[in-house]
């Protein structure tokens, strides 16, 4: 009556053995990027060809098309932390539109520090004088909001709403099942969403303000960037350093931080290419072959980190030629990246060229 018999093979009661916490960690992000990771890499290469295809004067900038090309490449990017909502909250046991509710709250315009920045000027600053300066735009309650641009960010989301869900686990215990369906989602909102802006939003903030050291040595701050950009664009720290690159583009007329990320891409794209060489597993080769394309050639390196790179481990220390690469592209005394179609990796070697600054258009 219960199924046992001399010919049974044993339950398999073992646990599982214990994983070490940065294992734990690296399942955890690529369990959440598994369902997107062709779509990203769908993406990427959209964007990517937009971008080539644009820098070789086929079409400019300004027409429709590329507007709407545009859109399509950049539409999961600009909205990441909405499709992380919603795995994460799958991951963590939480309900799945609760973790999509939390992604668009982060992608909210009015908390950007962008919107913020242009409504106009701080209330104070914090820390005023150190290179942890953070200007305070508004507040929660007389708690600062450091704020900063939520969108394509990875991180923040995730630990959101791994927070959130032990929240949510707290209420379902302790709130009536009469009022469950609305006041737990209600009171998992209430207190996570605050937790997160006012404390993963500032943590993410100072941690990109380490870039300063590009002020003692260019070339020790390439090699920093060039060998740390993967963890950068894990976390989503990357994208503090990218308005920073379209300021030097618009005023200088050229840049090194974007230069020195070039590196990487071509580094994470040729070891992708020679796994796929290697590697006879049809699952593989059909992730690995679009995340290269996307990584060496468009600079889109998504796919490639989330899907090959962060689940083997070994493709991530296999990049030793991206640190020498940035390192040298910050400390050339030609200034590169003169154009933003030089983020497209090796589509914008021709861009990488030293051209005059912008002169200001002024109406006659």
């Amino acid at each position: 009556m219960a199924g046992l018999s001399a010919d049974a093979a044993p339950a398999d009661d073992e646990p599982a053995a214990p994983q070490k916490p940065l294992d734990r960690f690296i399942d955890v992000i690529s369990d959440i990027f598994q369902p997107i990771l062709g779509i990203m890499a769908a993406c990427g290469m959209i964007k990517g060809f937009n971008t080539l295809f644009m820098a070789l004067g086929v079409y400019p900038d300004t027409c429709g098309g590329y507007l709407l090309l545009n859109a399509i490449g950049d539409g999961l990017f600009n909205f990441l932390p909405m499709f992380l909502g919603y795995t994460a909250a799958k991951k963590f046991g939480m309900k799945p539109m609760l973790g999509l509710v939390i992604g668009a709250i982060m992608c909210y315009p009015g908390i950007q520090n962008s919107t913020l920045e242009a409504a106009g000027e701080p209330l104070y600053t914090l820390f005023e004088g150190t290179m942890f300066a953070s200007p305070v735009y508004v507040d929660f309650f007389g708690i600062p909001f450091v704020s900063m641009d939520y969108t394509a960010t990875v991180i923040p989301v995730i630990f959101v709403t791994y927070f959130a869900s032990k929240c949510e686990k707290l209420f379902s215990r302790i709130v009536p099942d009469l009022v469950k369906l609305f006041f737990v989602p209600c009171l998992t909102l209430l207190v996570c969403i605050p937790v997160g802006l006012l404390l993963i939003g500032p943590v993410a903030t100072f941690a990109s303000k380490l870039i300063a050291v590009r002020d003692f040595s260019p070339l020790v701050a390439g090699a920093i960037v060039g060998l740390t950009w993967q963890v950068l664009v894990i976390f989503g720290f990357h994208w503090s350093l990218v308005p920073l690159g379209i300021v030097n583009l618009t005023t200088l007329g050229h840049d090194y931080i974007l230069a020195c990320m070039i590196g990487h891409s071509f580094a994470l794209g040729v070891v992708l290419f020679a796994m796929y060489l290697k590697n006879k597993d049809e699952n593989f080769r059909e992730l690995a072959l679009p995340a290269m394309i996307s990584a060496f050639f468009f600079g889109v390196t998504e796919p490639a980190i989330y899907g090959i790179a962060l689940p083997q481990k070994k493709p991530s220390s296999w990049r030793a030629s991206a640190p020498p690469w940035a390192a040298l592209s910050s400390a050339c005394p030609v200034p590169c990246c003169s154009c933003p179609a030089a983020w497209v990796s090796s589509t914008g070697f021709p861009t990488c060229l030293p051209t005059p600054a912008p002169r200001s258009v002024r109406p006659t």
